[in-house]
């Protein structure tokens, strides 16, 4: 487990395309609905000025443990969202494994198997190696929208 917001919590950090110069605003918030608790990223995502994501990440430390995948509880605004895996390969800002998926109105359940997740550049390893993981990231960006996120849960399978 990462984080249910009870009795597992991790620290997060937000932070947007502003640290290379770009446009986009987001926050995240600590939000409860129907007794359901829940992180909420939110913002205008913009590509103007190169830039184009805001995202909200926890470090980790699996002390050399392997996992198959990551299992999310999540809802949105009906758009397409990413999950960054960072490794201790991925040296560069713009070095990650990423997997997309979909937030839609209600919650649901969305295991992403690390087989699936993609290499942002040709020189990292082909296969992410979960025993190495450093942080998850949960990612609005790629195009201009009304980014609204919410996680309810976050675990390694």
């Amino acid at each position: 487990m990462i984080d249910n917001l009870e009795d597992e919590k991790a620290q997060w950090n937000m932070f947007g395309d502003d640290v290379m110069g770009g446009l986009s605003k987001g926050k995240l918030s600590e939000l409860k609905d129907n007794e359901v608790s829940f992180y909420r990223l939110e913002g205008n995502v913009s590509t103007a000025n190169n830039g184009g994501f805001i995202q909200f990440r926890t470090n980790l430390d699996l002390q050399g443990k392997s996992y198959e995948g990551i299992k999310i509880k999540v809802r949105g605004n009906n758009n397409k969202y990413y999950i960054h895996v960072r490794t201790t390969a991925t040296v560069f800002p713009w070095d990650y494994y990423d997997i997309s998926f979909e937030a839609t109105g209600e919650w649901k359940q969305v295991s992403l198997p690390f087989s699936d997740f993609k290499k942002s550049r040709r020189f990292l390893p082909t296969k992410l190696n979960s025993s190495r993981i450093k942080s998850i990231g949960l990612v609005a960006y790629g195009k201009d929208f009304q980014a609204e996120l919410d996680l309810a849960n976050i675990e390694l399978y």
